[in-house]
């Protein structure tokens, strides 16, 4: 299994800037086994941050499994969040537009 830095670095690498247009956000993701990221998403960019954000427009709370699962495809966000994988904190309907900023 990759390390949860690598995982973000991916992530970040699979950022689609025209998704991200006028949006000024942050996705922070609490990996309960490993550290605490966000992702700042501002203006088409996106910036990855270790540790934890002041004001998280979202966060994001998994285990470092479910996140390798996601990012690998062989999970779907939702379904991890169906199955108490993965919880939110903030706008949970945010968090449904990951898919669109970051083609895993």
């Amino acid at each position: 299994m990759s390390s949860v830095a690598d995982l973000f670095s991916n992530i970040q690498s699979q950022f689609n800037p025209s998704a991200a247009a006028g949006m000024d956000v942050v996705f922070q993701f609490n990996i309960e086994d490993a550290d605490t990221y966000h992702l700042i998403v501002k203006d088409g960019q996106c910036e990855l941050v270790e540790g934890e954000h002041q004001d998280p427009s979202v966060t994001l709370i998994m285990n470092s499994e479910t996140l390798q699962e996601i990012v690998s495809g062989d999970l779907n966000g939702m379904q991890a969040f169906m199955a108490g994988r993965l919880r939110t904190e903030g706008d949970m309907m945010l968090a449904t537009r990951l898919s669109d900023l970051f083609s895993l």
